[in-house]
């Protein structure tokens, strides 16, 4: 179990990072072996997993609810993570269906989680749909009938268990789907069409990289041998991209913000997702805790504004920074100006005194004109 000690703003960060994780799930997970995968991925960029697993073929939420087997790992120690994996059908199947056989146990397995160690993230592992969709399930939900149909279903109810539990969801299945979209060629299901081939655990490990350690996969090292390098760049890509350009879509616990500047005065947006709560640090000695603060600085400069947020009770955290550069004018160059006037002429449009007799016209610094009638 990682240590993680916490002082306001000021975040500890190690060039590598090393977790403890629990898979619960089954085939879809010991297939080709994707915990070890995982930690090969991991090694090749100098971090490491610890990882032990639960995953009887064919196992779904609510039987690891009732399996002992897995209580008891969840309860062996403090886990930096839990992965979750219903069975490959229950989630796409009918919105009743899920609400009644899924989403229970998915609450279930949370709670257990969290009795454990708050400090455990619980990770939802979004699967694939199955190639020609789901022929046993069609004539009862015709959804499932395509691929497409399937895989939009398990999106939608992986994200569902996401967000109803404050959890990270593994965007496996969108990996899959794009992947397919990029170059069907790459043949990521096994014969079945259910399972994954060598291709299908290798872009889930990729995946789950992502997810976990929130960094690219490509230039990974490790590939397994039956993988070209080419299909390996390919499908590291591919993972990376889904997962990092959509961090917030997975609920995947990230510290981000964006900005803009009226004058002196900047207007933050909050883009975290998964937190409990955020400091922001504007750089000049000021602090907030507003949603989306506005800031005003009283001198121009280049400011580093960090935003730190926690989540799991305060155990995690994540801190993201960017430089605001704030150009301001003197004070005296703020105030208008006053009017001067800077030339007066005649009806005939010739030049005369400020004073002189009769009706004559003045133009000011403004570049404003104006009629006047003097008289002595």
């Amino acid at each position: 179990m990682k240590k993680v000690f916490l002082f306001l703003l000021i975040p500890f960060y190690s060039f590598s990072q090393s977790y403890d994780i629990l898979f619960v799930g089954n085939s879809y997970t010991y297939y080709n072996d994707l915990p070890q995968m995982l930690s090969k991925i991991a090694s090749s960029f100098g971090d490491s997993i610890t990882y032990d697993q639960s995953t009887p073929g064919g196992a779904s939420l609510y039987s690891h609810s009732q399996n002992q087997t897995t209580i008891n790992k969840i309860n062996q120690q403090n886990w930096d993570y839990v992965v979750l994996q219903d069975q490959s059908q229950n989630p796409s199947l009918s919105p009743n269906y899920v609400s009644a056989n899924v989403y229970p146990y998915a609450n279930e397995l949370v709670n257990l989680i969290e009795l454990n160690n708050i400090c455990t993230e619980p990770i939802f592992y979004m699967t694939w749909g199955r190639k020609y969709g789901d022929q046993s399930n069609c004539s009862n939900y015709p959804p499932v009938c395509t691929y497409l149909g399937m895989q939009q279903r398990l999106r939608e109810s992986y994200l569902f268990m996401g967000v109803d539990n404050n959890a990270s969801v593994s965007p496996v299945g969108m990996s899959f789907k794009n992947s397919i979209s990029l170059d069907s060629t790459i043949e990521l299901y096994n014969s079945d069409y259910s399972h994954p081939s060598i291709y299908g655990s290798y872009l889930a490990a990729c995946t789950f990289y992502s997810t976990i350690f929130k960094k690219s996969t490509v230039s990974c090292s490790y590939k397994p041998n039956s993988i070209t390098s080419t299909e390996a760049v390919f499908l590291q890509q591919v993972a990376s991209s889904t997962v990092l350009d959509s961090l917030s879509v997975w609920n995947i616990f990230q510290a981000s913000f964006d900005y803009y500047i009226v004058n002196d005065s900047v207007h933050f947006i909050n883009k975290s997702s998964n937190y409990e709560n955020c400091v922001w640090d504007f750089g000049d000695f000021n602090l907030s805790f507003d949603e989306n603060p506005s800031h005003i600085y009283s001198q121009a400069g280049a400011y580093n504004v960090s935003l730190s947020c926690y989540s799991n009770s305060g155990c995690l955290i994540d801190v993201f920074t960017s430089q605001v550069n704030i150009n301001i004018t003197s004070f005296e160059d703020q105030l208008p100006s006053k009017k001067q006037i800077i030339r007066s002429f005649d009806l005939m449009g010739r030049k005369v005194r400020p004073n002189f007799n009769g009706l004559l016209f003045q133009i000011n610094n403004k570049g404003d004109v104006q009629k006047k009638f003097n008289l002595d």
